[in-house]
């Protein structure tokens, strides 16, 4: 474990001098977050000026699930975003070199660049997190706020695991592009609370397809009782998916064929 840490501070470190070079790039990419956050904001705003609910969400709750989502998303896309780099890897045959490192493959493809403009995307998200608390009215408890916190992340860890078992895809499919963007669709559906869908969907998107989790159901943790069953459901996923990738990566690497062969 320590030989990890010390090479996940060099990965830190290494990612945090390639920022420097480029500020004006490190500045555009915090801002360009930012405003994303605030039209997100500006939208729910206005949906809510015209109706005080939605599907039982009030707009206080509507920013909370905004905020969850926002987040998770870009604590994703902050510690593991040289993931989308796996499928340009296998194209330029440069994943040979990852394999014949004395590191866990996974560990380098996921954690080898963090996005530090990020970091600016995730406190506008804590912020938003905070105004939704205050208009919601639910005047969470420290318990509510452990199982958010908690299922927070599991919805990150979940999300990553989906994302990695769809870029270890380029392993075998190797010319396709854009495979980040079917996460993109995830992220699409998660953004809406689960409410609005039908009762089949509803179940499809907890039992199935566990979307529900990413977002709608760490924010009822804010918005109502604690709910530990889903917070033992989100914990399970969480678990299954994670491993279910790695299941995936180990079997793709035994099946890649390197540049040199």
């Amino acid at each position: 474990m320590g030989r990890y840490l010390r090479i996940y501070r060099h990965f830190v470190a290494s990612s945090f001098a390639r920022e420097l070079e480029f500020r004006a790039n490190f500045v555009a990419k915090v801002a360009q977050a930012l405003v994303w956050l605030g039209f997100s904001a500006l939208v729910l705003i206005v949906i809510y000026s015209n109706t005080d609910s939605v599907a039982g969400w009030n707009q206080g709750a509507a920013f909370i699930l905004a905020a969850t989502s926002f987040l998770m998303y870009h604590l994703v896309m902050a510690f593991c975003f040289s993931l989308i780099e796996i499928p340009e890897l296998v194209r330029k045959g440069t994943l040979d070199f990852v394999v014949t490192k004395p590191v866990d493959s996974q560990f380098w493809v996921s954690l080898r660049r963090f996005n530090f403009d990020q970091i600016g995307a995730c406190l506008g998200g804590i912020a938003m997190l905070a105004v939704g608390v205050v208009q919601s009215g639910s005047h969470p408890n420290g318990l509510q706020f452990l199982a958010y916190f908690i299922l927070l992340l599991c919805a990150t860890v979940l999300y990553y695991s989906i994302q990695f078992a769809l870029m270890t895809l380029g392993i075998w499919l190797v010319r396709v592009d854009n495979l980040w963007v079917l996460g993109e669709t995830i992220m699409s559906v998660a953004r809406y609370p689960n409410d609005i869908y039908s009762a089949g969907l509803q179940r499809f998107f907890i039992f199935v397809l566990p979307v529900a989790f990413l977002a709608t159901v760490p924010s009822r943790q804010l918005i109502g009782a604690v709910q530990w069953e889903w917070v033992l459901g989100g914990m399970a996923w969480a678990a299954a998916t994670f491993f279910a990738s790695r299941f995936f990566w180990v079997r793709s690497m035994k099946a890649y064929s390197s540049a040199s062969s």
